[in-house]
């Protein structure tokens, strides 16, 4: 704690007073008395189920059916016994089990076994945890719950006996009135909009929770408005996060419209400003760049919520409001972190990757970032938060963020914060007819080693050639400190590359899975080819290689480098002049 600010101090003091509060108002509220004070009133019936656009498979409701639970990456064989009486293997699995996300498989196969396996299950979950458990009426699962079973409400009631709806309805009826009373307590963030949009959909589908729309959407659109950034990007500045969103908000516009309703204003702002965000992030196979806990992409979903952008133009390349940069020429694409970490009630995903970058050709990912898997994510979290897992300078081993290390504290705030890091960064972007200039600096590491770091990328109008430069100056004195000034700059390369160092040990040759072939030069400096590991595959974790300089900073006045594409056609070299480009 010695690194953070009298500020960050307090800033941390009062979110941690806010969770204790909420927590302890939490538990009065779970008490008997409080939750079985209401009865369900008679005019608690559904009117409408709204869409689930989250991708199904059919063939897991066999699976589910034989009791084979697979989640977050565990299985779970119940063996008769129900699934809400089962030991958990991972707090991730029993979210995903208790969020009911899972009803969409049962539904894609739509048979009488199914429905009926659907409402067993569902009674079993009332049976064992209906009345209360602290992680399944814990805001976040309780709210991804209650729009599953509004979603998947004719799976669940086709066919259904008298006594079944009236379970089903006075079940649900009590989860979204104590979802009410604590939607304060959902985590800043994701997880506080997420209850807000359920509490909005429980408005609009309960003919009985009618009564509280006008608010629930006052708060919603309140919350949208101060997490959505006027560039359309997450406050979290997790590119994810934009695709969660899409994925509820998107459904719930329609739920208005089918209770012949006019979605709020501010609502369809959110959507249309967020939309292209989506594309800017997006590589072009469709997955999405590796910033601040972001994992594994999956195509489909991002393919299905940008299937309802109307404008779908090329993105845009300037995103300041968010902190990002994309530089796009040809089938070359770079994309550039350039913003301040989060705010810290919102940090707890955060990465310390300040003017890291990641570069594709086409289809093909070339530089990137270690991401973060999508499973057993705690394993990972403090490696995967590291500057070392990004592509850009780390300065003394270290991170240019800091984190809150205290294990007590992390589990009380269910994650760990950034408490200190970047407070300035600084971007110039020239757009020039023969290439991009984007220049960049941040002060992360200026309070610990009065160290500044700057870094110059330009990318050439064919999209041959991206140069780079990176560099230090003093933060608060005329010359660079005598000590602690070891650089590393790391450039974590796709698994799908292949590397060979050269001979002179100035450059490496990158092969590509269609053949191309790229170089990357050091000019004055020489790259070591070191393991990296890239932690967002769709398998899981992959081994792949990483090139490094190293060096210190007070005997480097400038680290020059430059990836270059070789012409395929008869010999003939593209990018590979013995000088990097230079803006005029």
């Amino acid at each position: 704690m010695s690194r953070v600010s009298v500020a960050e101090r307090a800033k941390l003091s009062t979110i941690l007073a806010g969770i204790a509060m909420r927590r302890v108002t939490a538990r009065l509220g779970s008490h008997a008395v409080l939750r079985w004070r209401f009865l369900s009133p008679k005019n608690d019936r559904l009117t409408i189920a709204p869409q689930d656009l989250r991708t199904p498979d059919p063939t897991r409701a066999a699976e589910i059916y034989a009791g084979r639970f697979a989640f977050a990456g565990k299985i779970v064989i119940c063996e008769g016994r129900s699934p809400f009486e089962t030991q958990s293997p991972s707090e991730e699995w029993s979210c995903a089990l208790l969020g009911f996300g899972w009803l969409r498989h049962l539904r894609a196969a739509d048979s009488t076994i199914t429905r009926a396996n659907a409402r067993a299950l569902v009674d079993e979950w009332i049976h064992f945890q209906g009345a209360y458990h602290p992680l399944a009426w814990r805001p976040d699962v309780l709210s991804r719950r209650i729009m599953a079973w509004l979603c998947h409400s004719p799976l669940l009631l086709t066919d259904a006996d008298v006594n079944f709806y009236r379970r089903f309805m006075r079940s649900l009826c009590r989860q979204v009135r104590y979802l009410r009373r604590h939607v304060k307590s959902a985590r800043t963030g994701r997880q506080q909009l997420q209850a807000l949009m359920a509490l909005c959909f429980a408005s609009l589908c309960i003919a009985g929770q009618g009564r509280h729309q006008r608010a629930i959407t006052r708060l919603l659109v309140e919350e949208l408005d101060r997490q959505i950034f006027p560039d359309g990007g997450h406050i979290s500045r997790n590119p994810h996060t934009l695709v969660d969103i899409l994925l509820d908000l998107l459904p719930l516009r329609q739920a208005f419209s089918s209770s012949n309703i006019a979605p709020p204003q501010p609502l369809l702002n959110a959507i249309d400003r967020v939309m292209p965000m989506v594309r800017f992030f997006r590589h072009d196979d469709g997955k999405l760049a590796l910033f601040n806990g972001m994992g594994p992409t999956k195509p489909e979903l991002v393919a299905t919520v940008l299937a309802y952008d109307d404008a779908r133009g090329t993105p845009f390349s300037n995103a300041s409001f968010s902190g990002y940069q994309r530089l796009q020429a040809g089938q070359t694409v770079a994309l550039v972190d350039a913003g301040l970490p989060p705010p810290l009630a919102y940090s707890h995903e955060a990465h310390a990757g300040c003017l890291s970058f990641e570069l594709s050709q086409g289809p093909q990912h070339i530089v990137v970032n270690c991401g973060i898997p999508a499973n057993n994510r705690q394993t990972w979290r403090q490696v995967a938060r590291a500057t070392a897992a990004h592509s850009t300078v780390t300065l003394n081993d270290t991170s240019s963020c800091h984190f809150l290390e205290s294990v007590s504290l992390n589990r009380l705030m269910r994650g760990a914060p950034i408490i200190a890091g970047p407070t300035l960064v600084e971007v110039n972007r020239d757009d020039r007819a023969d290439m991009v200039v984007l220049r960049g600096s941040h002060n992360g590491y200026a309070s610990r080693y009065q160290i500044i770091h700057h870094r110059e990328l330009r990318l050439r109008a064919d999209g041959a050639r991206l140069d780079g430069d990176d560099s230090f100056s003093p933060a608060d004195q005329d010359t660079l400190p005598d000590e602690q000034d070891d650089f590393a700059v790391r450039f974590h390369l796709h698994p799908s590359i292949k590397a060979n160092r050269l001979s002179d040990g100035h450059g490496v040759m990158l092969t590509l899975p269609n053949r191309g072939v790229w170089t990357f030069s050091a000019f004055d400096n020489q790259v070591e080819l070191e393991e990296s590991v890239f932690l967002a595959g769709s398998e899981g974790p992959r081994r792949t290689t990483q090139i490094v300089i190293y060096g210190q900073a007070r005997r480097v006045a400038q680290i020059r480098w430059s990836f270059a594409q070789i012409a395929s056609t008869s010999g003939e070299r593209r990018g590979t002049d013995p000088q990097p480009e230079l803006p005029l």
